[in-house]
């Protein structure tokens, strides 16, 4: 396949003959919606918010839906809505963005680490069972890359041990688990639009929940503690200022009008990867389960397996994006080996490191999930937009990881 274009040799794709799709893709929807929006003068958290709020909820199978400012903001909502707070543990993954941990500890509860599986990288179900105290009140599955966790799993265990269930479905918009959307097959669920997601307006993000309940106290947190029946210098709860606001909503109504298109057209593409990646030596791709029904792919994720290649990882990331194709390694180190846990940046207003509540410490620097390091070591990720592709393209990604595997030798 020829000399290889990190030793100068011609690469496997010309990306200035041939740029990889860009994000985000808008047109005319997001153009009309939001000139509405600015003639009109109502910018404020209107009808528009209102809209996308009961067209995302039911794209995802969901009753109820409320917005918020991002990801990270619903994922605190849900938890205060669940009642969660001072001295309660909630059991988190290590391979996910720091928001997952984080909006534990910013409600006063003490995030704990529960293993992935290797295969799949969400949360494994034994070792979640495994990691339950008397304080345990709850759990926070990260359908990572779009891929559902085992809910059935998870809901049996959160179902024996009377524990709530906030899914982070941030990386999920049209993923389900047998039919139904994810973000509504737990108590509530957490999406974002953060300007990398599958659909988004820049920032922003949703609660969804089927809990009328839920969703009231949800609305009341997000929107400075007011209620439904209360006038508007009327304050329930100790919320705060987390709108979305009509620009926002205007912006996404018009991403969500093409999300179910490009939803299949990423599963299809890697579909396509699946198929051609999984017979090359050293190359782990995700198993499919048939209980996912559908799939929104956040990012295509493989495992490299460097003692079959002869190179490191990162080695061979580099040769690969000289051939023109764009990956990248993912997630260096577990949530749990950031400075924020090891060096206790956690401040002294939270918990673990000062909970009256709580009766005991956490010392992370002793946490080991063996898993999550490994895939830490071998993960390869390739971004949503490059499925946007054709499927000509996704054959460059094969050929450019063919054409390094033939020619491993002359990597030093």
């Amino acid at each position: 396949m020829g000399k290889l274009a990190i030793n100068r040799g011609n690469p496997v794709r010309d990306i200035k003959a041939k740029p990889w799709s860009t994000w985000p893709v808008t047109g005319e929807e997001e153009r009309r919606n939001l000139l509405e929006v600015f003639e009109s003068g109502k910018w404020w958290y209107g009808e528009k918010v209102k809209e996308f709020e009961e067209e995302f909820a039911s794209f995802q199978d969901a009753e109820y839906g409320v917005s918020c400012t991002n990801g990270t903001a619903a994922l605190e909502i849900g938890l205060l809505s669940l009642g969660i707070g001072a001295g309660d543990e909630v059991i988190v993954p290590p391979y996910t963005f720091i928001a997952t941990a984080s909006s534990v500890l910013r409600v006063n509860a003490i995030p704990i680490f529960a293993d992935i599986s290797l295969e799949t990288g969400n949360l494994d179900p034994v070792d979640v069972e495994k990691k339950i105290t008397e304080q345990t009140k709850a759990i926070i599955p990260v359908h990572f890359a779009g891929l559902p966790c085992d809910m059935d799993a998870l809901k049996e265990i959160a179902k024996k041990y009377n524990l709530k269930i906030i899914e982070d479905a941030c990386h999920s918009w049209g993923s389900k688990w047998n039919g139904k959307g994810t973000g509504a097959l737990g108590d509530c669920g957490a999406f974002s639009f953060q300007m990398s997601k599958n659909i988004t307006s820049g920032e922003g993000g949703i609660l969804l929940t089927d809990d009328e309940e839920i969703a009231e106290r949800a609305r009341s947190y997000s929107n400075c503690g007011r209620g439904e029946e209360g006038h508007w210098y009327e304050h329930f709860l100790l919320g705060g200022n987390l709108r979305m606001t009509e620009l926002q909503a205007a912006i996404l109504l018009g991403q969500l009008t093409r999300l179910e298109k490009q939803t299949a057209k990423r599963e299809e593409r890697a579909k396509y990867l699946d198929e051609n990646l999984k017979n090359i030596p050293g190359i782990k791709t995700i198993p499919r389960d048939k209980r996912v029904t559908r799939r929104s792919y956040h990012l295509y994720m493989f495992r490299f397996i460097e003692e079959e290649w002869g190179m490191k990882r990162e080695k061979f990331v580099e040769a690969v994006c000289r051939e023109g194709v764009p990956i990248s390694i993912g997630y260096p180190v577990p949530l749990y080996q950031n400075p924020l846990f090891q060096e206790k940046g956690i401040g002294p207003e939270y918990c673990p490191v000062s909970c009256p509540y709580y009766g005991k410490e956490v010392n992370y620097s002793e946490v080991y999930c063996p898993n999550t390091e490994k895939l830490c070591q071998q993960a390869v990720w390739i971004a949503h937009p490059v499925l946007l592709a054709e499927k000509e393209d996704m054959q460059d990604i094969v050929s450019a990881i063919e054409k390094v595997w033939e020619n491993r030798e002359e990597i030093k």
